[in-house]
């Protein structure tokens, strides 16, 4: 475990900050709920260029892929920052079915990469200490949609 400086956890506490804010709650509120493409097409569908949807996924996803790189560089001790997040795990595993096309289509290979990597060492850091973890929260990640389906249906 490295040392944490006080620049590292005033760094921290205003990362928490802002995503207190209240678009950028709605809009990881949002994704959370409704973002679940396993296409281009789906993301078109879900979040079409020029709408409220459009706007909140790309704020998601580019904050974590900023803080992500912060963590990437060294700015903040990354096993600090791992020890009290996850929602930027949840994040990548949306987008990650359709990063593929996103990158072709914006000709950008790096897009969200930051976000990605941060992602692998994040996966790897939390199988270390609880082996077995990524896979099962992905498997309730597919089933509570079915879950709420169902639950409507009735």
């Amino acid at each position: 475990m490295g040392e944490v400086t006080h620049q590292q956890v005033d760094l921290m506490l205003k990362l928490y900050e802002i995503r207190r804010e209240p678009v950028l709650r709605e809009a990881r509120t949002w994704y959370v709920a409704n973002f679940r493409p396993s296409s281009a097409e789906d993301v078109a569908r879900i979040a079409p260029p020029g709408s409220k949807e459009n706007a909140f996924q790309r704020q998601v996803v580019s904050y974590w892929d900023m803080a992500a790189n912060i963590v990437n560089r060294g700015l903040i001790d990354e096993e600090f920052f791992l020890e009290t997040s996850g929602e930027q795990w949840v994040v990548w595993e949306r987008i990650r079915p359709v990063i593929a096309a996103m990158r072709a289509a914006y000709k950008n290979p790096h897009l969200f990469e930051n976000l990605e990597k941060h992602v692998q060492h994040f996966e790897a850091w939390r199988e270390r200490r609880s082996p077995g973890m990524s896979e099962a929260v992905r498997k309730m990640m597919t089933a509570a949609p079915a879950k709420a389906k169902g639950a409507k249906k009735k």
